[in-house]
């Protein structure tokens, strides 16, 4: 007697976990890594005014910043990916956090120009590491679920935006910049203690062959959301090609990995670093303008001349912060009915209006309201932009594909600043079109992406290996037909010659 044993997927059994405690924990303390990433971001856009009045710097020289925390970034975040891929992205987000910790303390000491950039450059090497965490979330996440609690990360993100410019508004105009960025790594320090909590949190290990650490994993996650597993045994193939170059290069990725990202950044930074430039130096159209706003960006003997952020600049930073999040209930909707791509598609066009109205004249709060709606519009991109990401890369090279695409973006961040505070000082108009012209033809171009993710599984293996494969066993399946089909035309033959 035959008997048939069940077996189930790694798919499968996350399905059939559902949400739970487990996701409620790893939401957390991911986002929790998401609020010191943002703030060591945000922290050059509250800073640059006090670095140019220190050091007596030129536009060009405070955009430097910007640029080689971004170079950091993008040299390190493809090693990152490769890392998280091969030894898990809870090492990997945890060794980022000491090491983002360490050179911002450092960064607070920096005698010169020279020695901030170099120690800016390695805090963007630690923080390309602590952005695996979104990663890490999203592979644990059920696909019906993915929609809804991605697009609430940004809550993250804008805690540690808020943070930073309250820690500017309070601290820098007692205390200085220096003692600003010495607090602002306390959460970082939380975070280290916090991460020595070790659990097996690494997609990875349920395809890489070891079938019981994958069942042991599986089963840690259900007894937190007290759900069981599928009935039967785990049946996920071993995956040898983790880390492979070459599927970040298919046909299916390349796009995705070119396209998407290298926008993403620079119009999000593009927004940040232009708020605050022409909030530092008084380049706004406002009709209602008070005294302290009269007062324009000049040079005194080729050098910049000192206009630190008034408190009413802090007030509109911090509401410009709180767009990341109002309208992420538009983005939940956007996501679950119309899909990843033409969510994409309706959110860049609009961000290219916004920056182009920002050089419209009004008055300071229609300024505030415009740049609460481009940041919430930049924002939600990013954020959808991270969700497609981590969703259409397979298993064996999503932190890779993650990694890649978020160091090819730095590259869109490493250009905005020289945009945003460098020809900002020229022609406002000349210094927003840029976004808006790129947020337009990346509009144009998401009609290219060959996939859309909404509800689809996370894949395993990549989708031309798993057709291969599948041609395969339709071939193996064929002939093995055919010689039945053989046998059984020889053997009614004989039948018949016999009678």
């Amino acid at each position: 007697i035959k008997t048939s044993r069940s077996t189930y997927t790694v798919e499968e059994a996350v399905e059939a976990v559902g949400f739970g405690r487990f996701h409620i924990m790893l939401f957390v303390i991911m986002g929790s890594a998401t609020i010191v990433e943002a703030m060591e971001i945000m922290l050059l856009a509250v800073a640059s005014p006090e670095i140019r009045c220190e050091w007596h710097l030129e536009d060009w020289q405070v955009a430097l910043v910007s640029t080689m925390v971004f170079l950091g970034f993008m040299l390190c975040g493809v090693l990152s990916g490769y890392l998280s891929d091969t030894y898990g992205r809870w090492k990997v987000v945890f060794g980022g956090f000491v090491w983002s910790t360490y050179f911002s303390l450092l960064t607070s000491f920096a005698p010169s120009y020279g020695w901030f950039i170099f120690l800016r450059s390695m805090v963007g090497c630690g923080v390309a590491a602590v952005s695996q965490s979104f990663v890490l979330k999203t592979e644990f996440i059920p696909a019906k679920y993915r929609a809804y609690l991605l697009p609430l990360a940004t809550i993250f993100w804008m805690t540690g935006s808020m943070l930073i410019i309250l820690l500017g508004m309070l601290v820098v105009p007692t205390l200085g910049w220096r003692w600003m960025i010495r607090i602002s790594i306390t959460p970082s320090v939380i975070l280290i203690f916090l991460f020595r909590v070790r659990c097996p949190l690494h997609r990875s290990v349920l395809t890489s062959g070891n079938t019981p650490a994958a069942v042991e994993t599986l089963q840690w996650v259900a007894k937190i959301n007290r759900a069981s597993l599928p009935p039967g045994r785990l049946v996920d193939p071993a995956v040898k090609e983790r880390g492979n170059w070459r599927i970040l290069l298919s046909s299916s990725f390349r796009r995705t990995s070119l396209l998407l990202w290298f926008v993403a950044s620079f119009s999000y930074y593009g927004s940040v670093l232009s708020s605050s430039e022409l909030l530092e130096k008084n380049l706004l159209c406002v009709t209602d303008a008070d005294q302290e706003h009269q007062v324009k960006h000049r040079h005194v003997d080729g050098l910049c001349y000192c206009i630190p952020f008034k408190p009413s600049d802090y007030q509109t930073l911090l509401i410009s912060s709180l767009g990341e999040v109002a309208l992420v209930p538009l983005n939940i909707c956007l996501l679950n009915v119309f899909g990843r791509k033409w969510s994409l598609t309706v959110l860049q066009l609009l961000a290219a209006i916004l920056f182009m109205m920002v050089n419209i004249c009004t008055t300071m709060f229609g300024f505030t309201v415009l740049l609460f709606l481009l940041r919430s519009l930049v924002s939600m991109n990013f954020n959808v932009v991270y969700i497609y990401t981590a969703e259409v890369y397979p298993t064996v090279a999503r932190s890779l594909g993650m990694g890649f695409c978020t160091s090819f973006s730095r590259i869109g961040g490493m250009i905005a600043p020289f945009i945003a505070q460098v020809l900002m000082s020229q022609s406002v108009i000349l210094a927003l079109s840029p976004f808006a012209a790129a947020c337009v033809v990346c509009a144009l171009g998401n009609f290219l992406l060959p996939i859309e993710t909404k509800g689809r599984a996370l894949l395993q293996l990549q989708m031309e290996q798993s057709s291969k494969r599948s041609a395969a066993l339709r071939r193996e399946y064929v002939n093995s037909l055919s010689e039945t089909c053989l046998f059984l035309c020889r053997q009614g033959a004989a039948e018949e010659h016999f009678s």
